[in-house]
């Protein structure tokens, strides 16, 4: 095992490599996975499977977080061979990232699911052969008809939105702390508001 440490959690952010796409929807996992690496001192700084790591603890539970960097729809073989590499099985492999059929701000934590189109997380669970892994899903939809996805998620963040951003990125860090440190189903109850104005439970 690398280190001779065995690791409780590995936390991935979704997102691609490269500075055009740093401050982009698609890359909101990354953003998440920043601000867990600031708030308990770790360093994302080796390069291992494809990916940015850094080891450390969070919630006093010893973790690898990971920035995959083979752009979001190859992400699978990434976190699959890191989770080989730190035997990390998928109840403990925690997938953060972007979700289009989410209202902009809101954040939903989900034992496990479908990918629901994310093309990110098909390709996670095609590599790990199960979707049963937990995932913090942050939604990005603007609230007005959105003609093209694809071209949407990679379009930069307004300077109109940064503090919203900050928080929503903040509060989706404290909801990761809140899994390590008391499980998926507690941090569910803590975190999973229904957005507002909506009477439509998303899948």
């Amino acid at each position: 095992m690398a280190d001779g440490e065995a690791y409780s959690w590995l936390i991935v952010g979704l997102g691609n490599p490269g500075r055009e796409y740093e401050r982009t929807p698609h890359n909101i996992g990354f953003m998440v996975v920043d601000a867990l690496a600031a708030a308990n001192g770790i360093r994302i700084c080796r390069n291992e499977k494809s990916a940015l790591v850094g080891l450390g603890s969070v919630a006093g539970q010893p973790v690898i977080l990971a920035k995959p960097q083979t752009f979001m729809n190859l992400s699978g073989p990434a976190v699959k061979a890191l989770a080989d590499l730190y035997v990390i099985a998928p109840p403990r492999t925690l997938l953060i990232y972007d979700e289009l059929d989410l209202p902009w701000t809101t954040m939903k934590i989900k034992p496990k699911g479908s990918a629901a189109g994310h093309n990110g997380v098909k390709s996670v669970i095609a590599s790990l052969g199960t979707s049963e892994f937990p995932r913090v899903r942050i939604g990005i939809h603007p609230g007005r008809p959105v003609r093209d996805g694809a071209k949407f998620v990679l379009d930069p963040f307004k300077r109109s939105q940064q503090k919203e951003l900050e928080e929503t990125v903040d509060r989706a860090r404290a909801a990761v702390e809140s899994i390590i440190a008391e499980g998926v189903e507690k941090a569910m109850t803590i975190f999973n508001r229904r957005a507002q104005g909506s009477n439509k439970e998303e899948a």
